[in-house]
């Protein structure tokens, strides 16, 4: 299977169902397989005739926020033959020269607010031929690179689509290249094949029958990131679902509430803002307290799925740890909630929770169509998670020493230390570069800390981290926290409190959960930051920011 043969079996199975639904000023569109497919070949006829499209030697980056036009220029290039290389809106001038350059991109979809930075880097990227633009944009060109408009691409009418009729995409050609969050130097470039994404779309649908042709997503996470693209893009196209792009997090409210999507696939700050919202409208309802109060809170959880549009039945977390409450509480009100594992190189879903087996505070089971182990397991049954199947990328692009790095044979090496229990779930311990041993040579797993004490609503963000005090050896155990200044705000009236008494809040509410651990893991040092903590586009606390922090001469 490649993406060109699922355009085609959607389009043959059910050319009149509605696949992607998304707003534009004057409302809600909607665009159905047939028209998907039509848009998306004209738009690959269009760069043949007019760009010169290359099967297997261009490379096109995507360069915009999410929209139908950002699936429908993927799908445009992949059944060209043509990597595709996404990129966060949001890089900066450096960060878009780097990928570019890397990736030797050919051609890059963007849109007009980026061109200031294009018309800067783009002298010394003599690759790049082709600017397209998701509107017009009122010039012809950019550093002398021709601009193309994406629609007059995507209606561009021919009698019939002779390149695209004489391109046939394999499996292992190069769908994506995806780039990580370089937390820690420069990014390296993941190779994705057709295969690999497919193989985990499958395997997610194998693994959660609940999925099917009935369902809706709405799109809210960003699709350059692997995540997001293969759950809420490549699972609709293999099992023939609807998607709906949500303009911004801004109106996920209203988003959610006017595209009625039966699936939510979230980040847990996501869901965890979203759930302190129906949180605190619980908390206004003497009758919803009551009600949940006495075990009915899949009653409550009637209304509160008509307030999201009245058909929301799963929710999906992953990039990061979700806190266990938030589970818990969308369970009990009868929204299925769970969370699952990957990462880029893998396409990117591992594990994920099935809902009638969860285990919270676990990350689920595998995939039945990957294998998994633990490497170098110690005496407590904890060793570093890889991974080998289907999912699994070719390597990173120019970049033989670090493939070289990541694998161990066949098995991807993932960095992630894991304990998996005789039932096959695994719970993560924590990233094997983040493991602190303190003076006295244990081991501790920082995730492990961060989880016990992030249950409590009023913590906001946490990292637990290494640190050194003087030449001493050994490291003792810190922790910087982001108090969660609106419920402190809510508890106090509508007036958020001083400062000094929200952090003596946090420090008595740390001493308090560090009773569940074992006194070698209490942070000893505690620092309480006024600031959000940094997190990385996927939003995961970019740890190396705080390196050394807390470190004391």
């Amino acid at each position: 299977m490649t993406f060109k043969t699922l355009i085609q079996r959607a389009v043959d199975d059910c050319p009149e169902k509605v696949f992607a639904s998304f707003r534009r000023n004057d409302g809600w569109h909607q665009e159905t397989f047939r028209e998907f497919d039509i848009r998306v070949k004209s738009t690959a006829q269009y760069a043949a005739d007019r760009l010169g499209l290359a099967p297997r030697e261009d490379k096109a980056a995507i360069w915009l926020e999410n929209d139908v036009r950002w699936i429908e220029f993927y799908a445009a290039m992949a059944v060209s033959a043509v990597t595709v290389v996404p990129m966060d809106p949001k890089f900066q001038a450096e960060e878009v020269a780097y990928v570019l350059d890397n990736s030797e991109t050919t051609l890059i979809f963007t849109d007009r607010r980026h061109l200031t930075i294009l018309e800067r880097i783009l002298p010394d990227l003599p690759k790049i031929h082709a600017v397209i633009l998701d509107e017009p944009a009122g010039v012809d060109s950019v550093a002398g690179v021709p601009i193309h408009a994406f629609e007059e691409m995507a209606a561009y009418q021919t009698k019939e689509f002779p390149f695209c009729a004489g391109v046939e995409p394999k499996e292992r050609d190069i769908a994506s290249i995806i780039y990580t969050s370089g937390t820690t130097g420069k990014p390296k470039g993941a190779m994705l094949t057709h295969a690999n994404f497919i193989a985990d779309a499958v395997g997610c649908l194998d693994h959660i029958p609940q999925f099917g042709a009935k369902d809706s997503f709405i799109v809210i996470l960003p699709l350059f990131h692997s995540f997001a693209f293969t759950v809420c893009y490549v699972v609709p196209l293999v099992c023939h679902a609807s998607l709906a792009f949500g303009e911004s997090l801004r109106t996920i409210g209203e988003d959610i509430r006017k595209a009625k999507p039966t699936v939510l696939i979230a980040v847990p700050l996501l869901a965890d803002k979203l759930y302190q919202k129906i949180e605190a409208g619980i908390k206004a309802s003497r009758l919803a307290r009551l009600l949940c109060a006495v075990g009915l809170g899949k009653v409550v959880g009637r209304k509160v799925r008509q307030q999201l549009g009245g058909k929301l039945d799963l929710i999906i977390i992953g990039g990061a740890p979700c806190p266990p409450r938030v589970l818990r509480g969308f369970n009990r009100l009868g929204i299925n909630a769970t969370e699952g594992y990957g990462l880029t190189e893998a396409a990117p879903v591992v594990t994920v929770a099935q809902f009638h087996r969860q285990r919270i505070g676990t990350i689920g089971t595998r995939l039945p169509n990957v294998e998994i182990r633990l490497a170098n397991e110690d005496a407590s049954g904890v060793g570093e998670l890889q991974v080998r199947g289907p999912t699994v990328m070719l390597g990173y692009y120019k970049n033989e020493a670090a493939t070289r790095e990541t694998f161990d044979g066949e098995w991807l090496r993932t960095g992630d230390l894991a304990s998996i229990d005789k039932d096959g779930y695994v719970s993560i311990r924590g990233r094997s570069k983040a493991l602190i041993v303190n003076r006295e040579g244990k081991n501790i797993y920082p995730e492990e800390v961060e989880n016990v004490l992030s249950a409590d609503a009023h913590i906001g963000d946490i990292i637990v981290l290494g640190y050194h005090a003087g030449k001493e050896p050994g490291e003792r155990i810190g922790a910087i926290v982001h108090p969660n200044l609106d419920l402190f705000k809510e508890e106090n009236g509508g007036v958020e409190p001083p400062f000094d008494q929200v952090e003596r809040t946090i420090e008595t509410i740390i001493r308090e959960r560090c009773a569940a651990l074992a006194d070698y893991k209490h942070p000893r040092k505690i620092l309480i930051s006024a600031e959000p903590l940094e997190r990385t586009s996927t939003q995961k606390v970019r740890r190396c920011t705080y390196k050394g922090a807390l470190d004391t001469p």
